[in-house]
């Protein structure tokens, strides 16, 4: 399957126990979502692979999965730091306006002042659910200067997919 058509939800960071099981870290919110998709692909020496979910659970503060044909701690290791991803075509539709990170990333990013601040590098969430965009400069920027502007409503005016742009209410000098 090829990159372009999935997108990471998290990672495996090791293994847990000695019967096969992974720790999982989860970018979905809340995180446990990930466990809702019965398949996962995991991202191997540059290679998609599907795995079955066959067990998933909250483990302390984090996730445990036990995946098919992973039955030893040996084998759950050789996958520690290797994404997991699932298909687009998987994935729930949002709500409305609600995005996946995924969507906004390379769109321009336009102000009141009708002023291009750059294009979406990417986002980040910078602790307690607060999310920034990453805005690049590129061709036809006002400026050169890499801007990280707060995912609220107060800046974050308009989000067109079809048109490929942000609005916001940022000043380029800010």
């Amino acid at each position: 399957m090829a990159d372009g058509n999935i997108h990471v939800l998290g990672k495996i960071s090791t293994a847990f126990g000695i019967k096969g099981w992974v720790k999982v870290y989860s970018y979905t919110d809340p995180m446990a979502n990930i466990l809702d998709y019965g398949h996962w692909y995991i991202r191997r020496d540059g290679q998609w692979q599907k795995f079955r979910v066959m067990q998933g659970k909250l483990q302390g503060k984090g996730l445990v999965a036990a995946l098919e044909g992973v039955t030893d701690r040996d084998l759950a290791l050789a996958l520690s730091q290797c994404e997991i991803g699932i298909p687009e075509s998987e994935l729930p539709e949002p709500d409305d306006d609600e995005y996946y990170w995924f969507q906004l990333e390379g769109l321009s990013v336009i102000n009141t002042d009708d002023q291009l601040l750059g294009q979406v590098k990417e986002l980040f969430d910078s602790g307690g659910g607060n999310q920034v965009l990453t805005v690049k400069p590129c061709a036809g920027s006002v400026d050169q200067q890499t801007r990280l502007l707060p995912y609220v409503s107060e800046y974050i005016l308009e989000v067109d997919l079809d048109a490929g742009v942000i609005q916001v209410d940022w000043d380029p000098d800010f």
